[in-house]
Parts: structure tokens; sequence; C-alpha cells
């Protein structure tokens, strides 16, 4: 079935199928359905910025490869890359 077929623009799934418009009311509800007073970043600077340090504390500087060999970041960079041309690739 092609697209046309469907009535859908694009690739007919999510997002990038969607109308501009629609799309742009859909957008514009991004966060309100939770209320001001629940937004707890947003009403502390202190726990969004104790929050925001726990991320690079989590992680033992020994074990933040990526950070200590560059190469291991590159080889990894190389296979996320490969897996992604890969899946853009119809099976022959």
């Amino acid at each position: 079935m092609s697209d046309t077929d469907t009535g859908v623009k694009g690739k007919g799934r999510g997002f990038a199928s969607m109308d501009p418009e629609k799309l742009k009311l859909v957008a514009s509800k991004g966060g309100k359905s939770v209320p001001p007073a629940k937004r707890s970043f947003s009403q502390n600077r202190e726990l969004a910025a104790a929050a925001g340090s726990k991320g690079g504390k989590r992680v033992p500087s020994e074990r933040r490869s990526f950070a200590l060999s560059k190469d291991l970041a590159s080889a990894a960079g190389k296979k996320g890359r490969q897996k992604r041309s890969e899946k853009k690739t119809p099976p022959a």
C-alpha cells in the first residue's frame, strides 16, 4: 500500500506525517499537562542544579570509558553509524 492509498503524507507514521497545523497544535501542548505548581525544577533552581549535577557523579570516573579513551569513543561512533546505515538500506 502506498502513501497515496492511505491518504497520509510522508512515511505515514508519527509526527512526520501530520498536517503542519495539527503538529503545531500538538507541540503547543507540551508541558501543559503538568500544572505549574508541580513543575518542581521550574520552581526550585537549587533542586534543578542538584539533579543536573548528579548525572555526572553516578558513574565513577574509571568507568567513564569514552572520556578516557578517544579510540573507544570513535569505535562506538563508527559502529552506530554502521547500524544506522544498515537500517536505511532495504534488504536484498
